[in-house]
């Protein structure tokens, strides 16, 4: 564990013999690295929508709404700048399984041919899935300083080419044209 991650977690000395208050908390940076290193596995998130299998898609859906919820148990109410980001990326998960559940009740689910309307609908839910989680993986990592690997970080948003700023920018780079 690094300085300093143990110096967060210390809130306060006291005397006279001496004594040291700890905050048993769950720091910061090393909740965000643990979501972002969880979320760099997950193929949903940045595989060609062709290349991806229905069916395996809600599953790893249903996992990392799982795994969001219990990153949630887990943060301290003083984390309140990591929990609003697992917030939205897990309710998103919940639109997502929403918009989609109704492909799911159809004759064989996900199981037959998918094709026409329901891969539309499918793949706009999952674009947007996609969107809402590529904006928070870059807050994430922008706020902790956290690298994001490549193929993650092909869901983040573009660089704002007109603004100037983009050294700054928690997002990525624009593309060459």
């Amino acid at each position: 564990m690094k300085f300093s991650e143990v110096a967060r977690r210390v809130t306060g000395f006291s005397c006279p013999i001496f004594g040291v208050s700890w905050d048993p908390g769950v720091a910061k940076v090393t909740a965000a690295r643990r979501v972002l290193v969880y979320l760099e596995d997950r193929r949903v998130l940045f595989e060609p929508f062709e290349a991806e299998s229905p069916g395996h898609c809600v599953s790893s859906i249903l996992d990392m709404r799982q795994f969001l919820t219990t990153e949630l148990g887990q943060l301290d109410d003083k984390e309140d700048d990591i929990a609003p980001h697992l917030r939205a990326m897990r309710a998103s998960c919940r639109k997502f399984l929403r918009s989609t559940d109704v492909l799911d009740r159809g004759a064989g689910g996900f199981r037959g041919p998918f094709y026409g309307s329901h891969e539309w609908v499918f793949n706009q839910a999952l674009g947007e899935l996609r969107g809402t989680f590529g904006v928070h993986i870059a807050m994430l990592s922008s706020k902790f300083g956290i690298d994001v690997e490549d193929d993650l970080a092909t869901i983040l948003p573009e660089a704002d080419l007109d603004s100037g700023d983009d050294a700054d920018s928690p997002i990525r780079p624009g593309r060459k044209r």
